[in-house]
């Protein structure tokens, strides 16, 4: 390939080891150019390979700033001087000597680019967008994977920074582009928390242009959709019982999730409804001791309904909530609450002690029970739907499903329904890692990280997110967080990621130390990113890029799908 000189060395600043400034006599240098330049130190040639992150023009021969009016009418001799610096990224052979001033200077291209970005070390190049002079990026894999390091984490302003869509864009380019070894088996569990935009990932986009599928074949990568995916959403309020349909926009293909009463005791997710530990530091055993006596309640019952034996019921209990030996049928979540509170809290009336079963009550005030029931009693109204004792249980299984990604809505569910199921799948997915009854890599995309693993206080879903981020890449659980300001968000978590993302970005929220990564340049820049173009960070390369991905081949709303049309999709509607 011929190289392309652009300029030379300067000498009139100084040129270190780690960095350098060059001066342009013919044509354009932009931000993000790679070069590369040699210098001969008595027989030892180095190379070093370098990234534009400056660029200026002055004029030389000017005194004052009203010069510039003379220079521009040619009343004064002037010149303009163009500049960049140059952030070494690379030198072969690392010898840290100086590059001589005057050195041409030249555009790398081809195997100078791949030696200028590490991308010649890389043995597996996972495609992750475009740089800006048209070449593929790429991410080491094994620093995403899980093997050398894991997890990505994406910063941006809600709306603009495409953090999502990004995040999509690195699931397509994983399971697509053939550098993860088992594809096949890996899964990934999508957490959808604003509309419903993530239901048509299986759908073509019908305003995908001709040049954007270019670009995905210039990466290697199919411009199409996502080809296995599972549909989950909360079942609709204010059905009768037995009565269970999803809440979705979409007609066909999306399942209704919930949890039996029977699973919910015996699974231990009672916490997971508590999820503000600061606020209830005084009932965390409480919390701990009654999901123990929920659990052994549950133990040898088949369920979907619990049955109970030392509770009369409550003051509506009907003669068919009776089974023949006896026993008090509970099919509602809040007549769970009813019989938990007869437990805890017996006869008592307002202002007196309880007088409660003491295998239940662990000893505790009775200010510390009441407090209790009284945030159970308020989970009942935004759960209750979720946890039900007419049906068997119907909880996402992104493990043992058929599909290799499942998408869950959240976004009609209250913060505290969200909280619920979030935690409740985050662990089933981690303990069925952790028991080595998965071998692939587990994908778990989640966005607002900053409401789930808040910086300040404690929670049960925070602790499985710390476990994740701590010990999830051993495991072979990889977390794809995003939120809108990492400063809010529990630092082991976000420094636990090996790639992390910036979008566009808050001018107060990107001073904060957690973005010190970013050189000043890059932080400034991040102000006024446009949507679709990212800043991305990696380990082996000492220089942030900026990429740009492609639109999305799959439809993010209902507009942009493309009917499916096969006979599986009309049965599936029609209910054959």
């Amino acid at each position: 390939m011929k190289k392309e000189a652009i300029g030379v060395v300067l000498g009139s600043r100084e040129a270190t080891p780690l960095e350098f400034w060059i001066g342009i006599q013919d044509g354009l240098v932009r931000l993000d150019d790679v070069v590369w330049v040699e210098a001969d130190h008595g027989g030892l040639v180095v190379r070093y390979y370098g990234m534009v992150d400056r660029v200026h023009k002055v004029l030389e021969g000017t005194q004052f700033d009203s010069d510039t009016f003379l220079a521009a009418g040619h009343l004064i001799p002037t010149n303009t001087a163009y500049v960049a610096h140059v952030t070494v990224t690379r030198l072969e052979p690392e010898e840290y000597l100086p590059p001589d001033p005057g050195s041409p200077v030249y555009l790398a291209r081809g195997d100078s680019l791949n030696a200028a970005l590490y991308y010649d070390r890389m043995k597996q190049k996972l495609p992750v967008g475009f740089m800006r002079n048209g070449e593929p990026a790429f991410v080491n894999l094994a620093f995403l994977d899980g093997r050398q390091g894991g997890h990505v984490n994406i910063s941006g302003i809600s709306g603009v920074a495409a953090k999502t869509s990004y995040a999509l864009f690195l699931l397509h380019s994983l399971y697509t582009s053939g550098v993860l070894e088992d594809a096949a088996s890996a899964k990934t569990l999508i957490f959808n928390v604003k509309g419903q935009d993530l239901f048509y990932l299986d759908r073509p986009n019908r305003e995908l242009a001709p040049e954007e599928r270019e670009r995905y074949a210039a990466m290697g990568l199919a411009a199409e959709p996502f080809a296995s995916v599972a549909f989950f959403a909360p079942p609709r309020l204010a059905q009768g019982q037995g009565h269970i349909t999803a809440s979705s926009h979409r007609a066909e293909g999306v399942r209704a999730y919930h949890w039996s009463l029977v699973d919910f005791c015996r699974d231990g997710l009672l916490p997971f409804l508590f999820s503000d530990r600061g606020a209830m530091s005084n009932l965390g055993f409480l919390i701990d001791h009654v999901t123990a006596r929920l659990a052994a309640l549950a133990h040898g019952q088949e369920g979907p309904e619990l049955y109970v034996d030392d509770w009369p019921g409550g003051p509506a209990t009907e003669a068919d909530l009776f089974d023949a030996l006896g026993r008090v049928r509970i099919d509602r979540f809040d007549q769970l609450v009813d019989y938990v509170e007869a437990k805890l809290l017996g006869d008592e009336a307002e202002g007196e002690e309880a007088t409660g079963d003491a295998r239940w009550t662990a000893r505790q005030h009775t200010g510390t029970l009441q407090a209790f029931v009284r945030r159970l009693r308020a989970a009942a109204r935004n759960v209750g739907h979720l946890i039900r004792g007419d049906a068997a249980s119907n909880a996402p299984d992104p493990l043992g499903s058929s599909a290799q990604i499942n998408v869950v809505d959240l976004h009609n569910l209250s913060p505290q329904a969200q909280m619920f199921v979030v935690g409740s799948l985050l662990r089933r997915v981690f303990g069925a890692k952790e028991s080595d009854r998965h071998r692939g890599k587990v994908f778990v995309v989640l966005d607002e990280l900053n409401k789930y693993a808040p910086r300040e206080g404690e929670s049960p879903i925070k602790d499985i997110l710390l476990d994740i981020a701590e010990r999830g890449r051993s495991l072979g659980v990889i977390l794809i967080g995003a939120q809108q300001t990492a400063s809010e968000v529990e630092r082991r978590v976000v420094g636990n990621a090996a790639v992390r993302v910036v979008g566009r970005l808050d001018a107060a929220e990107a001073e904060r130390p957690e973005y010190r990564y970013l050189p000043g340049a890059f932080r400034d820049r991040a102000l006024i990113l446009p949507q679709g173009t990212m800043i991305l960070h990696q380990p082996e390369v000492p220089v942030p890029i900026a990429v740009q991905f492609p639109y999305p081949a799959w439809a993010t709303k209902a507009s942009e799908a493309v009917e499916d049309v096969s006979d599986e999709a009309l049965k599936d509607e029609l209910g054959l």
